[in-house]
């Protein structure tokens, strides 16, 4: 009988083959805003992890919106071009039917900082920064920029990149494009009470303050109709007066009637005084409330590592998908792990085959 973390799954039209997901991961390592070698090694990896489901990494629609000088970014002619580049080459070695998104973001106000390897903090004088936006004029926190407040024509102007940069994806051969409205960055920054302070139409009020978000979503699907539209949502900001589940629930449900298909369901990222409990799983409760809420397919994540409970996540109907970050760097062959622990085929390239055994004893071994 086929696990359900093996069942096939559609989304806006979309079927991807299991419901394994490999989460977007900065590799701060773009060459301004370019893929590099770096990430031709690190998508072709993602494709032949086993996943159905490949997001690749936090792809900013303009330049100022990178977190640092080397994060990915889908602005320029030549950022399109690299990324054409190096999606066909994971393609090339990609398990059958695996399909490939791309997440759009803009940081804000989380923008101009150095590399987590240099220290992660804003980047100095002699480091080339350059000036941040937000929603309001208030920094991330002490010792950060304070952001340019957006005006009116700025936010319509954003507005735009992301449907450009959306038109870009479509073109370098994306079958997704995923929304980045989670962890403190520009599109969550209009969402949190905390960070929005504005008194006109783009503040205040939730259909106020969601109203960013609603009208990249309605931007984007028009600019690439053709490809199904996901979102990632920080569902809780673990901090006093922030931002909370019931309404990410009436944001979830003002995406989806914009065709938004999928739910990712993380949490926090926009505060340093978030008191974020960790643990396995540690956010499947907020995909469940989401997908009951809303009505809305989820994705689950956050240290979900075993393939037993992502088994059960989704078999008990908590959420319907499961996304790894960290696990797929640690073990680039997660998804034949699973398989091989649920008694699934495992499905390598070719060059690969001699080594199922391998990976088949080794579980076998460790159960």
């Amino acid at each position: 009988m086929t696990s359900a973390l093996f069942q096939p799954i559609t989304l806006g039209g979309l079927t991807f083959p299991n419901r394994i997901a490999v989460a977007p991961m900065c590799q701060y390592s773009a060459e301004d805003g370019s893929a590099s070698d770096w990430h031709v090694y690190h998508w072709m990896n993602l494709a032949m992890s086993g996943a159905g489901m490949v997001t690749v990494e936090m792809t900013d629609v303009e330049r100022r919106g990178r977190i640092s000088h080397g994060c990915l970014g889908l602005y320029s002619d030549d950022n399109e071009a690299a990324a054409r580049r190096t999606l066909d080459a994971a393609r090339r070695v990609a398990t059958p039917d695996a399909k490939f998104g791309v997440q759009l973001a803009h940081a804000g106000r989380k923008a101009s900082c150095q590399r987590p390897w240099e220290g992660g903090g804003p980047l100095k004088p002699d480091q080339d920064p350059w000036p941040i936006v937000s929603a309001s004029a208030i920094a991330y926190d002490t010792g950060w920029q304070v952001p340019h407040a957006l005006e009116e024509d700025e936010i319509l102007r954003l507005i735009e990149r992301f449907a450009e940069a959306a038109g870009r994806a479509d073109r370098a051969g994306f079958d997704f494009i995923e929304l980045h409205a989670a962890h403190g960055y520009l599109i969550f920054q209009f969402l949190s009470p905390l960070s929005n302070q504005r008194t006109d139409r783009w503040g205040g009020s939730l259909e106020n303050r969601m109203r960013f978000a609603v009208e990249i979503a309605r931007a984007v699907k028009k600019a690439a109709p053709k490809l199904m539209l996901g979102a990632r949502l920080s569902v809780k900001e673990w901090v006093d007066g922030g931002f909370d589940v019931d309404e990410a629930i009436d944001v979830a449900k003002a995406l989806k009637a914009e065709g938004v298909a999928y739910l990712c369901c993380s949490s926090g990222g926009n505060s340093p005084h978030q008191k974020l409990p960790t643990g396995p799983g540690y956010q499947v409760h907020l995909a469940e409330a989401v997908r009951k809420g809303a009505g809305i397919p989820t994705r689950a994540v956050g240290l979900i590592d075993n393939p037993g409970q992502a088994e059960t996540i989704v078999a008990d109907g908590r959420a319907d998908m499961v996304a790894l970050a960290r696990a797929f760097l640690a073990d680039p062959r997660w998804g034949w792990r699973a398989a091989a622990t649920l008694s699934e085929k495992i499905h390598p390239a070719p060059q690969l085959a001699r080594s199922v055994t391998t990976m088949e004893h080794w579980v076998k071994k460790a159960g």
